[in-house]
């Protein structure tokens, strides 16, 4: 913005004047006289007075340099609060993020305990009930005394009632591996009892009071388990040759 003289409005309006007055003179005929040059030094400073429109522009300017430094700061404290939102926001985040991470752990942990318990409270019970069942093989019943009998009677009583010799032959292999034809056997880990293992002993009764101490029962019930489950003996057979156990 051009600035304005004081001094300079004051010389170009007395320089005005002047001229004024000189041309006054020569119009009321002074013409004896000699016209004295007038000193317009400065004069040309009424040049930089602004005009109306200049003004105008001028002040236009200023308004337009304010108008843009105000939407400058604006911006500024726009970006500047859009910034700590962010940061205010990523803060969150990474506050939920750990809790969550936190929640999760102590779920994990939890969940581990309850299994551990689970898993003891049923190995206990599954003690508990091999104990049981070894309680109840070793008691003895007075009123089924132990028949007295050999291996190789027990295998032709085993023959006898199988029946067919295929179907026999199938029997015998497995209760060679279970029991080798004791059929007093006992199962120190599992409590499994007798020829053919069966766990527990007891349901054995099913085919006799006396599953105990009599074979003949014990051939029954394991018969009758192999056809039930596998068909037949040679069915229980094919199935623990793959799993050594039936």
């Amino acid at each position: 913005m051009t600035r304005i003289s004081v001094r300079g409005v004051a010389v170009a309006s007395a320089t005005a004047v002047t001229a004024v007055g000189a041309v006054v003179g020569m119009a009321s005929g002074s013409e004896g006289k000699t016209t004295q040059t007038v000193d317009v030094a400065g004069a040309t400073l009424l040049a930089e007075v602004p005009s109306g429109a200049q003004a105008q522009s001028i002040s236009d300017n200023i308004s337009q340099q304010a108008s843009a430094q105000q939407a400058s700061a604006d911006a500024a404290a726009k970006a500047a609060a859009e910034q700590k939102a962010a940061d205010e926001a990523a803060r969150q985040k990474a506050a939920a993020d750990a809790q969550a991470k936190a929640d999760a752990q102590a779920k994990a942990d939890a969940d581990k305990a309850a299994k551990a318990a689970a898993d003891q409270r049923a190995a206990d019970a599954a003690a508990a009930n091999r104990s049981k069942a070894r309680s109840a093989m070793t008691a003895v019943d007075s009123s089924t005394p132990p028949v007295s009998v050999t291996p190789g009677s027990v295998q032709d009583m085993a023959r006898q009632i199988v029946g067919n010799d295929t179907q026999f032959q199938c029997f015998s292999n497995i209760v060679k591996r279970e029991s080798g034809w004791d059929y007093t056997a006992t199962n120190s880990g599992s409590g499994a009892y007798g020829l053919v293992q069966a766990l527990p002993g007891s349901k054995m009764a099913s085919a006799g009071a006396d599953w105990r101490t009599n074979p003949a029962t014990q051939i029954k019930w394991g018969l009758g388990y192999m056809n039930d489950r596998y068909g037949s003996p040679c069915g229980a057979w094919s199935f623990w040759q793959a799993h050594s156990w039936y």
